[in-house]
């Protein structure tokens, strides 16, 4: 499949190179390596379309990002499973470390960014070591894709989360939560993710560098993050809010958690974090109070219940995708089966635009009775089909389930596609 028509597909990837590169900053010499090896530059990983990252931001995010590179490895080491997941991976070079540790490591993202991070990360690792190293493309709501990345794996699995969650919908996230809990209750073990409190843990590590400043560069960071991933970030109902009551926004994010089977431990920061080398690059007094303000936030250590309130929905978000094309005239006719995700949508957006090329196309009629789920990146094609549409009236989806007109609506896509 065409680089650019993944990135087209789902661009979510490109903020993992913003995580690389910060990495790199902070002194990590792997991290350096591998974006050296990618030619990525701090132009094209840090700044966006419409914003320049300030010193104090870029400070501020490698702190950030090292506390919670180190932080989770260490949380995952001390869980005792021999083997850890990193969903995602992205561009990190966690793969040595736990490699060397004797630790199965089991990388999976996106299928456009393992193309590119694999053999750059294997390429960093011993040869007797690479046989404990796994990477696979998948997408984190389609749990079968999971499952069979996962087929070799021994023993209870430590599934580590950092950056994921800010970028899902609430029905992405939940997808994913369910997925999970599969793989906890077959495997054993637990999910590591630092992303219910990321905007707590940035806010604490922001305010003492920024000062006055740290609202406007904490919106520019979102700003930069949107513009990277083209989608909206921080909304969905595992997200801890910063804003408002606090508490009440953890009581509800953990209530989501128990109706997908699944309870968390909060692991308070500061207790487990190690050195943190980047704390050299601000004063004295500014890293003792970010270390102290890391005794206020926590990563989450999520288990699954032993009762399940769940309502299952495995079968239906494990069919397979399908789809049935034809054109009448100057209208191009759609039929779609199973799921449309980051694994799915890349074939629907290719045959579109090949038909496109071959055919004056005025309309599309799209028949969703057989559609069982559709995530941010099938809703991305759906945009781009809508927007070369001219007369907008002529882009049609019909017979609609319930479940997949829910996502239009909680995305905001029935405003305009339907």
């Amino acid at each position: 499949m065409d680089q650019n028509l993944l990135e087209r597909v789902n661009p979510v990837f490109n903020t993992a190179k913003m995580t690389v590169f910060q990495l790199a900053a902070a002194g990590e010499q792997d991290a350096v390596r591998v974006a050296e090896k990618l030619n990525l530059s701090f132009e094209e990983t840090q700044n966006s379309v419409s914003t320049t990252v300030a010193p104090e931001q870029m400070t501020a995010n490698t702190i950030l990002v090292e506390t919670r590179w180190r932080t989770c490895a260490a949380i995952a080491e001390k869980s005792g499973c021999k083997t850890v997941v990193d969903l995602p991976c992205g561009y990190t070079p966690r793969a040595k470390a736990m490699s060397q540790k004797g630790i199965a490591y089991y990388g999976l993202d996106l299928p456009a960014a393992i193309s590119e991070a694999e053999p750059a990360i294997l390429s960093l690792i011993d040869e007797d070591k690479r046989s404990s190293v796994h990477f696979c493309g998948v997408d984190a709501t389609n749990g079968e894709s999971l499952k069979a990345a996962l087929k070799g794996a021994e023993g209870p699995v430590c599934i580590t989360t950092e950056g994921l969650l800010m970028y899902f919908t609430d029905s992405e996230v939940g997808a994913l939560c369910d997925n999970i809990r599969m793989i906890l209750k077959e495997r054993g073990g637990c999910w590591v993710t630092a992303d219910p409190e990321a905007g707590m843990q940035y806010i604490m590590t922001m305010q003492p560098i920024a000062g006055d400043r740290f609202m406007e560069i904490m919106m520019k960071s979102k700003t930069t993050a949107e513009d990277k991933s083209d989608v909206n970030v921080g909304g969905n109902s595992l997200n801890v809010s910063p804003m408002g009551d606090v508490a009440l926004n953890m009581k509800n994010a953990m209530m989501f958690l128990a109706k997908h089977g699944l309870k968390a431990e909060r692991m308070i920061i500061a207790e487990y974090m190690p050195e943190i080398g980047s704390l050299t690059k601000v004063t004295p007094d500014q890293a003792e109070m970010i270390k102290q303000n890391m005794q206020k936030c926590a990563y989450w250590k999520i288990t699954a219940l032993d009762t399940d309130t769940r309502v299952d929905t495995a079968d239906l978000r494990s069919k397979s995708f399908d789809m049935q094309a034809s054109v009448a005239g100057d209208t191009l006719n759609l039929s779609l089966k199973g799921r449309v995700d980051t694994l799915t949508a890349p074939n629907m957006l290719e045959l579109f635009e090949r038909v496109k090329a071959e055919h004056e196309l005025h309309g599309v009629e799209i028949d969703c009775s057989e559609l069982v789920y559709i995530s941010s990146a099938g809703l991305r094609v759906l945009l781009i089909m809508y927007k070369s549409i001219e007369d907008k009236s002529r882009f049609k989806l019909m017979n609609i389930s319930d479940e997949v007109r829910e996502i239009l609506e909680t995305t905001g896509f029935d405003q305009f596609l339907l």
